[in-house]
Order: structure tokens, then sequence, then C-alpha cells
């Protein structure tokens, strides 16, 4: 069966660093689908001003990947709903869809650790968008990925190593690894029907 692991979490959570290690070494998946690295290669000095080119290239490599069949990760803030249609594609061609969500304690963690990495050569990202992509992504995680998956992790990466706090999905039972953690992430998620 063919595996599709998305790797999310708001900006500077460590998505990438943990992509580089856990997918080809932990899970044996060669195959990473990365924007921001699309953006990288279309316009090194400009990464942000290719974006949406780099979104656009994502989007055909994914579809590629699903055709052939292959394992491959996906890093994502889940800042948006447009991954629902790609793990609804994956999962009717047969795909084991894992997400796992790597969350910060604080949204002040998250701008921190931008600024770091921008400090050490890396992208940008304004600061009023790290702090709506945290509000946001932890919210779509919980109300609209985590139920379709058939796989979720939560793992709180304030420290290293990270630590998994909860894990479930659409036909596993839910197991609480750290239910002080786990009930502080909760109390930020909105109601699927509130505006977030």
């Amino acid at each position: 069966m063919p595996r599709l692991y998305i790797v999310s979490g708001c900006n500077g959570a460590g998505k990438t660093t943990a992509s580089y290690t856990l997918l080809p070494e932990m899970l044996e998946c060669r195959q990473f689908v990365n924007s921001d690295e699309f953006a990288k290669g279309l316009s090194p000095f400009n990464p942000e001003g290719a974006s949406i080119q780099a979104s656009r290239f994502m989007l055909m490599r994914i579809r590629y990947l699903l055709q052939r069949k292959e394992d491959f990760g996906i890093e994502t803030t889940l800042a948006t709903r447009s991954l629902l249609n790609t793990v609804r594609a994956a999962q009717a061609e047969g795909y084991y869809v894992t997400v796992l969500y790597f969350w910060l304690n604080s949204p002040d963690l998250a701008v921190k650790r931008v600024k770091a990495r921008v400090a050490a050569g890396g992208h940008n990202i304004p600061e009023e968008t790290v702090r709506r992509r945290y509000r946001v992504g932890i919210n779509y995680f919980f109300n609209d990925y985590a139920p379709i998956c058939d796989r979720w992790i939560l793992a709180d990466n304030s420290q290293v190593p990270f630590k998994v706090v909860a894990e479930g999905g659409k036909a596993r039972p839910l197991i609480i690894k750290d239910s002080d953690t786990f009930e502080k992430i909760k109390g930020l998620v909105s109601d699927r029907n509130e505006q977030i």
C-alpha cells in the first residue's frame, strides 16, 4: 500500500528539519514535496516572489507521484484546506495517509524561530502571517485533516527532541500520551463553525 506523509505545523515548528530525518531514515520515504524548496530553486535570491509558481509545481509533482503510486511526503503549515482534496484523491488511489503535526507552545516561539532562521540565511515569513498560521493550522489539523486521515500524530516540538502528545486516526483509537499538553492544545481549537 503506498503511503502519503503530511508533515505539518506552523512556521518555525521544525517541519523541514524533521522531514529530512523522519522521511528517508525512519520511514524509508525518498520523495519529499516542499513548496519552499521549489521556490528556492526557481528564484534563489527572492523565493517569496516565486511562491505561486512553486505551488503550481508542487501540485504537478503531487499528481505525478500519485499516478506512480510512490510513497511521498508533503510539507505544509495546514493554514488552508487546499490539501484535503489531495488526501481524498490519495486515499481513492489506495494510499494510507498519515498527518504529523508539529506544535509549538506559543506563537511567540514560532516568531522567534523564524527570526533565527532568517539570521542564519533562511527565508522570512512576516510576523503577522506566522501568528495567523499558528492559530489557523492547529484548527484545520483538528477540524479537517485529522478526521479524514488514516493516522494522525500530534507532537510538541517546543524543545528538542520533540514529544508525541497524542495520536489517532479514522479507524484508530485516540491515544493520549501527554494529557496536560493535549488539553492545552485542544483549548486553542475553535469549533468548526466558528470563524477562525
